[in-house]
């Protein structure tokens, strides 16, 4: 696994990108693929409140888009007070999650402290169904 303060930094750096004109509230994400690469992401605000996405999510979207990976080892989320991924994030992150003990979640505030939390603490029961199936194969 990379370093945490390789993700931590890349993070801060998509934080600094984020366009969060209607909150203010800026948050970036850094997350190491399965190919021990980092996708990164940033919130991105919209006047439809609903058409926002999260920092978390961009990351995600990055990762699968640019080819770097299908599964999340790690991710840091930097913010003003060091906040964890809402619940859209977490369900989303579920899918890319082979094991949520094993996954770690930095929580990064913008004063440098870190909190860290296994995936499975923040999302112990996510939205799964038997009756449910893929269609690829």
């Amino acid at each position: 696994m990379l370093p945490v303060e390789r993700l931590i930094q890349a993070a801060q750096e998509a934080r600094s990108r984020a366009y969060a004109p209607y909150s203010g509230y800026s948050v970036g994400a850094a997350l190491e693929s399965d190919t021990g690469q980092i996708s990164i992401g940033s919130n991105v605000e919209n006047l439809s409140y609903g058409a926002t996405i999260c920092a978390e999510r961009s990351a995600i979207v990055g990762m699968v888009s640019n080819g770097l990976g299908l599964k999340v080892r790690q991710i840091a989320v930097s913010s003003l007070d060091g906040v964890t991924p809402c619940g859209i994030c977490l369900q989303v992150l579920s899918e890319f999650v082979p094991m949520p003990n094993d996954l770690l979640v930095h929580s990064v505030a913008e004063d440098g402290r870190v909190k860290t939390y296994t995936f499975a603490e923040l999302l112990p029961h996510a939205f799964v169904s038997a009756e449910v199936r893929r269609t690829d194969s």
